[in-house]
């Protein structure tokens, strides 16, 4: 590298080697329809696996009134992203976001708090889909493999997809987004023409002394039903990282993030109300520990309860659906956030690299080889799916809680910088969002059962900052989220300004940048 640097918060920028964006470099692949797809596909699975263990920890009602909280706090959020993204359309997203807003150390903490949350909600969806997916196989088959070798072959398969291009990518999430959201249409469809759904099976959770039926636990149960709350909407937030690959990122971006959370509430409402409705929600609820089967798929255990036995097959292959797209989704995002910090120098920079078809393979391919090794690790102790959900969650609250703080700082720092969208509930949202992820994020802490998870995530985080005070600080490079920072909100949109070149330049030639 050249010695030619610029310093910057304790951090040193260089000029980056020559081609370097060159090998860097994504394909523009997606419209409004591609974006929302990807943003359903990352989260539908939320609707098949996952949620239901609410019930275990709120009832039916503590459940009910932590969904609308998180309901709430996700328009917030995805208003304030939403404007943020169309004023910097590049990769990074919230790393980006809180780079500006908060210098390299806050777009360092806060993008690593993505990294945990997407590697590890893919992780989630890998547990998940081995199970529905040797339920598949042993239905139709009768063979059934252990879940390490399917944890194997779900992410050799779904890596391949994603480095084959984007615009594959894109396809394939709109079809198993438009595939998953027409199977939960059927089901609550089905439930009630067949005459399953009986809402008084929605509290029959035996409540605790001094408590109701609508909330068995009390108001606690409330609190640590958050987590799961989420995880019906859990990874929308992800679109601002489609930037470089949309064509009109600054418009499709905000408008597939409303629309796609409008989607989501209407398929949450659905799987909340009818599935416990047609099961029951003890059953759902993991408490009596005697079902994995019903707690691990509760929405293949809803079609069950009124579907004939010999459609179980095909129900099972249905549910699976719903997992894959999500795992494609999901995926998606960590390779992206990955590829985006990799490019700027906060990670290692070869897994920035994409290759001949402008995909970040080798950070998709890292990102999977991490999951792995983290289900392999927490299954051995027991409780995989459960420990990984709730480290997802609490990477994901960190990361939304920095993202409104620099929703509102960015306001105050940045305000000539151009807004393409404004957010209709301005700083005020921001603030609203930001403290219902804040008691989420307390949620998480206080209850014992997550406390693996926090370990987790506080050791992971000592690594992190060391690796990045000691190694990674020394060795940026102004990739368009940086030059967007150093330039006070003046560069950084690559679709008009390329990648280097004159702006690295111009803003390399500076010393007195802060």
């Amino acid at each position: 590298m050249s010695k030619e640097s610029l310093n910057v918060s304790g951090v040193s920028y260089h000029h980056a080697d020559d081609g370097y964006f060159d090998k860097r470099q994504l394909q523009r692949s997606a419209g409004f329809w591609g974006i929302w797809g990807i943003g359903i596909a990352a989260v539908i699975s939320g609707d098949f696996s996952g949620w239901n263990f609410g019930l275990g920890e709120g009832g039916w009602g503590g459940l009910f009134v932590a969904t609308l909280l998180i309901v709430v706090m996700y328009f917030g959020m995805l208003f304030s992203i939403g404007e943020m993204s169309a004023a910097m359309p590049h990769t990074g997203g919230a790393y980006s976001f809180a780079r500006a807003a908060m210098g390299p150390w806050g777009g360092f903490v806060t993008g690593f708090a993505e990294t945990i949350e997407y590697v590890a909600t893919t992780g989630v969806v890998v547990y998940f889909s081995a199970g529905y997916a040797d339920a598949v196989t042993d239905d139709l088959f009768g063979l059934s493999m252990p879940g390490w070798l399917w944890w194997i072959i779900l992410y050799a398969v779904f890596v391949g997809l994603n480095s084959w291009g984007a615009e594959a990518s894109f396809r394939f999430a709109l079809v198993v987004a438009f595939i998953s959201v027409g199977i939960i249409a059927l089901f609550g469809i089905l439930a009630i023409a067949n005459g399953a759904v009986d809402f008084g099976n929605l509290l029959d959770i035996e409540p605790e002394a001094g408590n109701s039926t609508f909330l068995p636990f009390g108001v606690m149960g409330i609190l640590y039903a958050l987590p799961f709350a989420m995880w019906f909407f859990l990874g929308i937030e992800e679109l601002p990282l489609a930037a470089e690959e949309a064509h009109d990122p600054t418009n499709d971006i905000p408008k597939a993030g409303i629309w796609g959370l409008v989607t989501l509430v209407a398929c949450g409402a659905i799987v909340l109300f009818l599935n416990p409705a047609v099961t029951g929600s003890y059953a759902m609820s993991g408490l009596d520990g005697s079902d994995e089967a019903a707690t691990g798929e509760p929405l293949l255990a809803g079609f069950r309860a009124f579907m004939p036995d010999g459609w179980a097959a095909v129900l099972s292959a249905f549910a699976l659906i719903g997992l894959l797209a999500s795992l494609q989704g999901i995926m998606y995002a960590y390779g992206r956030n990955m590829y985006s910090l990799s490019r700027a120098g906060y990670y290692p920079k070869f897994l920035s690299l994409t290759g001949d078809r402008k995909t970040p393979w080798v950070a998709l391919l890292a990102g999977a080889l991490i999951g792995y090794a983290a289900l392999v690790a927490v299954d051995n102790v027991g409780g995989a799916g459960d420990i990984v959900l709730n480290i997802a969650v609490w990477g994901a609250v960190l990361a939304y809680m920095l993202q409104m703080v620099s929703f509102v700082l960015l306001r105050r720092k940045f305000p000539h910088a151009s807004r393409p969208y404004v957010s209709p509930v301005g700083t005020a949202g921001a603030w609203v969002a930001f403290a219902i992820a804040g008691v989420t994020f307390v949620a998480v802490l206080i209850n014992p059962t997550y406390r693996p998870a926090i370990i987790t995530i506080v050791v992971l985080y000592a690594l992190g900052l060391l690796a990045f005070g000691m190694y990674g600080r020394h060795r940026l490079v102004l990739s368009p989220e940086e030059e967007y920072a150093v330039s006070g909100g003046m560069h950084g949109d690559p679709e008009r300004e390329g990648y280097g070149g004159a702006v690295e330049d111009e803003l390399l030639s500076e010393d007195d940048r802060t």
